[in-house]
């Protein structure tokens, strides 16, 4: 049998497939324990027959394990200049984002061998947050890896799969360190709010292990079946929203928001990155188009009302490509300054007007301010009287809790009707209906509160709301205002609509550090505690409260809580 094998040479090309797995085991240089298990496999696959299927799985399972990075790691830069020199070419902006990597770097410098980092950018789509873990692989000079786990509701995608079953692989984290080759690569974990769960099982489960420092340097694939260490590994993970990711997961996250830009930012942005980007991809040079700020400032404001910047280089594009077709036209000497007027020209309508423009002060009407995952928005709420029993009707495709909060609002405003001047017993003949347009959008959340509760008082009274006041905040049935979330988003949103006046519940006084001094300049805010304050600011007018049968007047007090700047 040997003589017929070694004449067919089926002998020899074996042995020497085996020697060379042998030699590729001893290469990789893994851990012991799991280089005994290589070996205890090799000498399996040596007595199957070449041919048969279990074979195949041998090997296939041998391949895997000699391909993982066991020892092979980048050689870090950690020099804090360079590392801050290209995080600030590559984004503008983002200084607390930026502050946190350089701290990592120094950390790193100082100590060998710390725990690993598990930072989570959440913002808004379009600010930044997968080109800024790029941005920190270059600035570590280490190898950047990015697994997108949107609609991912399968554990053995995280885990990977056993090696009992026909097809086995092992789970997307393996797979993607093999594909960065290093043991300490910057690893991406893309759109983690988006994951699903199904019969399957749920990966935001099989993360936990991943994405806990004290458990992530044995993090076990079923598909290995042996220990490997991720703790050399950044994790940055990214997402729209924290509210859809499971409590446990988020313990273990470090959580950065981005909320988005301001108009000036956005300006920046554009002149320095977009533009340049955009003429390189629609074969332009800068003599060929420029820009003036006026010009951006209407894209920014008539075009493009978002927290990001993809809809702002959407409409640069746009503008290019129309630029490039009179450059083929005209020839390559053809030169153009894109001045405010020409916008129109060239994009045509404006798809938003100036929120203010055409608005007075009205009766039962409050500029509401809203968070949603694209960023903050305004939302705006009206109320309105009719002759009746008593009804409160509520429009505008409202969630449970914005429909509580109309209820709570509604039994302060009658616990104080004579406060505020308004009859007694209005409840007994008047319907109220309360109406948030843009009623096919549905909405929800706690913060809707003070602006119904504001609308309500004026329909009520007959006391117009001023026109250049936005607020946010809750209220309990006492008149408290209650804190509420989405702070820097909410309060971009009213600056980038023109809205000066801003009122806010006092507990939130901390999240004022978040927003950039330029915005905080143009804007008076104030922190108020209670339902009363809020209305002495939002109303145009001082309330006449029905006076006592005794005849003594009700004192109003000042508004307090103004913040300048």
């Amino acid at each position: 049998m040997k003589a017929i094998q070694k004449e067919l040479g089926r002998k020899e090309d074996r042995g020497n497939e085996i020697d060379e797995l042998r030699k590729k085991i001893e290469d990789s240089r893994m851990p012991r324990e799991v280089e005994e298990k290589a070996v205890q496999e090799l000498k399996r696959l040596e007595a199957m027959p070449p041919m048969s299927a279990e074979a195949t799985v041998s090997r296939n399972y041998l391949d895997w394990l000699i391909a993982v990075p066991w020892h092979k790691r980048s050689r870090e830069a950690r020099d804090l200049v360079r590392a801050e020199r290209i995080l600030n070419e590559d984004h503008y902006g983002l200084k607390k984002i930026k502050d946190r990597i350089l701290e990592f770097l120094a950390v790193r410098t100082l100590v060998r061998k710390p725990r690993s980092t598990i930072l989570t950018l959440t913002g808004p789509p379009g600010v930044g947050k997968t080109s800024l873990a790029k941005s920190i692989a270059r600035a570590t000079n280490r190898k950047f890896v990015r697994l997108s786990l949107g609609g991912v509701r399968d554990e053995a995608e995280i885990r990977g799969h056993r090696r009992t079953y026909i097809g086995a692989f092992p789970g997307q984290l393996i797979q993607m360190m093999k594909k960065a080759g290093t043991l300490n690569p910057v690893f991406l974990l893309d759109e983690v709010d988006k994951m699903s769960m199904d019969f399957r099982g749920d990966p935001s489960a099989a993360l936990l292990e991943v994405l806990d420092p004290e458990q992530n340097h044995t993090f076990l694939d079923h598909y290995l079946d042996v220990e490997y260490d991720l703790s050399h590994v950044m994790f940055i993970c990214t997402a729209n929203v924290l509210h859809t990711v499971p409590q446990a997961l988020r313990d273990r996250m470090e959580v950065l928001q981005l909320a988005g830009y301001t108009e000036l930012e956005k300006i920046e942005i554009a002149k320095r990155f977009l533009l340049q980007k955009t003429l390189k991809a629609t074969g332009l040079t800068d003599k060929n188009i420029t820009f003036t700020d006026d010009a951006y400032e209407t894209i920014i404001r008539r075009y493009t009302r978002e927290a990001g910047v993809r809809n702002l280089e959407r409409e640069i594009a746009s503008i290019c490509r129309k630029a490039a077709r009179k450059v083929v036209t005209a020839g390559k000497s053809f030169s153009e300054t894109i001045a405010s007027e020409q916008i129109t020209e060239y994009l045509g309508v404006p798809k938003y007007r100036p929120m203010l423009a055409e608005q007075q002060n009205e009766v039962g009407i409050a500029t509401g301010l809203a968070w949603t995952e694209a960023g903050g928005e305004l939302l705006v709420t009206e109320a309105t009287l009719m002759p009746g029993k008593g009804q409160l009707t509520l429009t505008g495709k409202l969630g449970d809790v914005m429909q509580e909060s109309a209820q709570a609002a509604m039994s302060y405003v009658r616990t104080k009707a004579e406060e505020f001047g308004i009859p007694k017993q209005f409840n007994r003949r008047t319907d109220v209906h309360v109406h948030v347009p843009e009623g096919a959008i549905p909405k929800d959340g706690p913060s809707a509160g003070i602006t119904i509760t504001t609308a309500l008082v004026s329909a009520l009274a007959g006391i117009p709301t001023r026109r250049e006041v936005a607020m946010t905040g809750e209220i309990t049935l006492r008149g408290k205002v209650l804190p509420i979330g989405g702070v820097k988003d909410k309060v971009l949103a009213a600056h980038r609509a023109g809205l000066k006046t801003i009122i806010l519940p006092k507990d939130n006084e901390k999240d004022l550090a978040e927003i950039p001094k330029d915005v905080l300049d143009t804007l008076d805010l104030y922190m108020v505690d209670g339902m009363d304050e809020v209305l002495r600011i939002a109303l145009s007018e001082p309330m006449r409260p029905n006076l006592p049968e005794d005849g003594e007047s009700v004192t109003i007090k000042p508004a307090e809580g103004r913040i300048t700047h």
